[in-house]
């Protein structure tokens, strides 16, 4: 499965501090859940973040303007509240609202997983084990290359994993459930 449109060269490089602005980038594609702009403590670039506070199956949106393929893909998040789940979650290679990988937290369930999430469907690709405490910021980063992904937490790296099912597309943000969560500061840079 391949998106419409171009793959971002080596080297491009979209930040979304969310901050000049209280609405959503021009870019943002929504594809269920919440989502506003917000003034919220601590974040890493004052005064907003970018929050979903809605309830739903799997909050998520499409962010970048461009599609990538290879590349490190970092937010920092704070789990708020959820007494389902407690989760934080970049997506990556997004072709459209029914295909993408994700790399998600749970604040609640202490880990950090990769899925792959394909006609609308989740399915677990790797998980680990890590220690996410709700009300704190922490920072998610994803690097992809070919089929590999490798996660990191706080700059901790943790599960790596393989999948070629999905070779580019755009890069965002997703939550689960009743998951209260905010976002800042996404850098995403092609390699």
């Amino acid at each position: 499965m391949t998106p419409t449109g171009s793959v971002a060269s080596a080297g491009h490089t979209e930040r979304l501090a969310f901050d000049g602005d209280t609405s959503l980038p021009a870019t943002a594609t929504i594809f269920d859940g919440t989502w506003a702009v917000r003034a919220e403590d601590g974040t890493g670039s004052a005064p907003n973040a970018l929050c979903q506070t809605g309830t739903a199956t799997f909050p998520a949106v499409a962010l970048s303007g461009e599609n990538y393929r290879d590349g490190v893909f970092a937010v920092r998040f704070k789990a708020i509240s959820g007494k389902e789940d407690q989760a934080a979650g970049i997506i990556f290679r997004v072709v459209d609202r029914d295909n993408y990988y994700i790399l998600r937290t749970n604040a609640l369930e202490g880990n950090v997983n990769f899925y792959r999430y394909r006609n609308g469907q989740r399915a677990a690709v790797k998980e680990a084990n890590a220690t996410v405490t709700a009300g704190q910021w922490h920072e998610l980063r994803v690097e992809v290359a070919g089929q590999s992904m490798t996660s990191y937490l706080d700059g901790t790296r943790l599960a790596e994993a393989s999948d070629s099912t999905f070779g580019s597309g755009r890069v965002g943000l997703w939550t689960k459930a009743d998951s209260q969560t905010c976002f800042d500061d996404l850098t995403i840079t092609a390699r």
